[in-house]
């Protein structure tokens, strides 16, 4: 199919088959390796999800153990990744640039890999990484990793130092198992055109991390949180929120490019944040939450009639997060590292193929035009400029 007006973009183009997550935005529904969404996030450990998406079954109880070592085998960061984060963060960078480029030299300390051991030093540092700056950014020391803790509960442990509750660790897993696999989006697509080129495991991870970074994929989950912030009470949700929409603001939080009914993984992260805020100022917090969710839901009903904008991944991605106490802007590399494990479960898919991704374009421009001389030619581009 050539893209037209209509689908620039790719938009409606099928440019992969794929057995690792079916969307289903009319309905609401997200299957992920077969499984539903419901099931894979609550019941099974991370590390479980990554062995279906990989290897496309469950394991067993030593197959487990055995990926769960090779896993661990990889966590500790070799002293010349912790040498870039350390300068990263002195720059202030970024966090989603720190990852960046602490992947970009993730594997210098080790000879040739086979796949499966670079994709579990991949999915191990890319988490070690972020927990790390996390530190670094702070002026805190790094945290070695804890071999006796699964991979989401390390992750939160390395970043704060502190051993994590079983509810914490548990919010955590649901986060990372939700948010692990979503369809053909960007970031995922870049990976796909990589590794397509039969390029490096790890330069498609990266590439797709520069996706996952832009603001129109990566989303907006702190400004939803900060938006919670800023209306502060529920009597001041309703006047707050049509503010916002009497001036043309978007609401973050809401509304999905696939999903025209709420996001399936809204629930499920509604679910893991609910347990995190039990009482007190915390439970406050949760209900005013819920209650800018139900007002704006309402108001994008009557401001934006026929469009069913309803509540995404987003909204209750910062709620969960915050309740983890991550900071806003390790949001979007804490969905990395997640995703990291669908990208990566892409390129195998990708690479059996042995297929290039080579979409065509469609030319727009001028032809047949005669070249000026070099003397003439800032005369005639005024002349040009004027008549645009």
């Amino acid at each position: 199919m050539t893209a037209t007006a209509t689908n620039i973009g790719l938009d409606g183009v099928i440019a992969a088959e794929t057995k690792l997550s079916a969307i289903d935005g009319e309905q609401g529904q997200l299957i992920i390796g077969g499984y539903s969404l419901e099931q894979v996030a609550t019941q099974l450990q991370f590390e479980e999800l990554v062995y279906l998406l990989w290897y496309g079954t469950l394991p067993t109880v030593p197959q487990l153990k055995a990926f769960d070592i090779m896993l661990k085998r990889f966590r500790q960061l070799p002293d010349n990744v912790l040498d870039v984060l350390r300068v990263a963060a002195r720059q202030q960078k970024q966090p989603m640039d720190a990852l960046r480029i602490g992947l970009s030299v993730a594997d210098l300390d080790q000879q040739e890999l086979d796949s499966n051991a670079l994709s579990c030093l991949i999915l191990s540092r890319s988490a070690s990484i972020v927990a790390t700056y996390q530190r670094l950014l702070s002026g805190d020391p790094p945290v070695a990793p804890d071999d006796s803790l699964s991979h989401a509960a390390n992750y939160l442990y390395m970043g704060s130092g502190v051993r994590p509750t079983q509810t914490t660790a548990k919010g955590m897993e649901t986060y990372l198992n939700t948010v692990i696999e979503h369809g053909l989006n960007a970031s995922t697509f870049a990976a796909r055109v990589i590794i397509a080129t039969q390029s490096d495991l790890l330069s498609a991870v990266v590439g797709a991390v520069g996706a996952l970074k832009g603001p129109l994929h990566g989303g907006a989950p702190g400004p939803a949180l900060e938006m919670v912030f800023e209306i502060g009470s529920a009597e001041n949700a309703e006047p707050a929120i049509r503010a916002k929409l009497n001036a043309g603001e978007r609401l973050m939080g809401f509304g999905h490019r696939v999903y025209k009914v709420r996001d399936p993984r809204a629930d499920v992260l509604a679910a893991a944040a609910e347990a995190l805020y039990v009482n007190g100022q915390q439970r406050a917090f949760y209900e005013l939450a819920k209650t800018v969710e139900t007002v704006a839901i309402d108001l994008l009903a009557e401001y934006k009639p026929g469009r069913r904008l309803q509540t995404n991944v987003e909204f209750y991605t910062a709620l969960l997060l915050h309740g983890l106490q991550l900071d806003p802007t390790f949001f979007a590399p804490t969905f990395a590292i997640a995703r990291v494990a669908g990208w990566i479960a892409h390129c195998y898919e990708q690479s059996k193929t042995g297929r290039l991704i080579r979409p065509k374009s469609r030319y727009v421009g001028e032809r047949n035009t005669s070249i000026a001389p070099i003397a003439l030619r800032s005369h005639l581009n005024l002349l040009s400029a004027e008549r645009n």
